[in-house]
């Protein structure tokens, strides 16, 4: 049965570029979640159809919006959403057992608007653990929340802003920013693990630098977008896929 129910609290949004094997871990996480019959599941999927399908395989709503940037597929999910709060939630990411509870829980303050769970990478290798200490350091000391630590936010808010930007690149960080700059937001200190196979296909340390290096092009108002192949990989591939060069 997909999940759908009757009047749902929260609206997981998922979007899924060519990743089945991972969104159907995800999906199989989703379902021993406590209280998950309060929710309802979207996915907003591009490539690979039969194998998205197969995953999903009525666990969820599934949506082709015929885009494949990760904000036009968030957008989509959200448009369908139903619940007064969204999370989005990467196709590999496994949020805290008690997530809905935890929401709830943060947002039962009228002023939060939203906010982000702890990040953690799923896989042992402790030079993502040492990426993960950074990141750490870096969204306690900005405030800066990412998708892959499981970004939520009330659905009123998210549509007031106008969902997530006609961006290639850095939808997430441009959300928890407008997020900031009209009221508050809050990091829920239990993790959502998601995983560090971009890192470690690309090596851990110098995918740090290239963040860090996208961060400071972004920070100087440089447009981000000419480098989405890069980091995203390309658009029939899984995310984090190398680009393939020509000759």
């Amino acid at each position: 049965m997909i999940l759908r129910p009757v009047t749902p609290r929260l609206s997981i949004i998922i979007p899924c570029r060519n990743d089945a094997a991972a969104l159907a871990a995800t999906l199989d996480h989703l379902s021993r979640l406590r209280r998950i019959d309060a929710a309802e599941v979207i996915v907003a999927a591009s490539g690979d159809e039969e194998r998205t399908r197969q995953a999903t395989a009525g666990r969820a709503q599934l949506l082709w919006p015929g885009g494949s940037t990760r904000a036009e597929l968030l957008n989509t999910g959200a448009a369908r959403a139903r619940a007064p709060v969204l999370l989005f939630l990467h196709a590999d990411s496994y949020p805290p057992v008690d997530a809905v509870d935890l929401i709830e829980r943060a947002l039962r303050d009228e002023a939060v608007l939203g906010g982000a769970f702890e990040h953690k990478f799923s896989e042992r290798d402790w030079r993502l653990r040492l990426v993960c200490l950074i990141n750490r350091l870096r969204y306690r000391v900005t405030r800066n929340y990412y998708g892959d630590q499981g970004q939520f936010v009330r659905t009123e808010v998210f549509r007031r802003l106008g969902g997530f930007p006609a961006v290639r690149l850095m939808e997430d960080l441009e959300l928890s920013q407008r997020l900031k700059r009209i009221g508050r937001t809050v990091l829920i200190p239990v993790p959502t693990r998601t995983s560090g196979r971009r890192f470690l296909q690309r090596g851990p340390f110098r995918t740090l630098i290239h963040c860090g290096l996208l961060l400071t092009v972004r920070a100087c108002g440089a447009d981000v977008d000419r480098y989405a192949e890069f980091w995203r990989g390309p658009a029939d591939a899984p995310p984090g896929s190398p680009v393939r060069r020509v000759g």
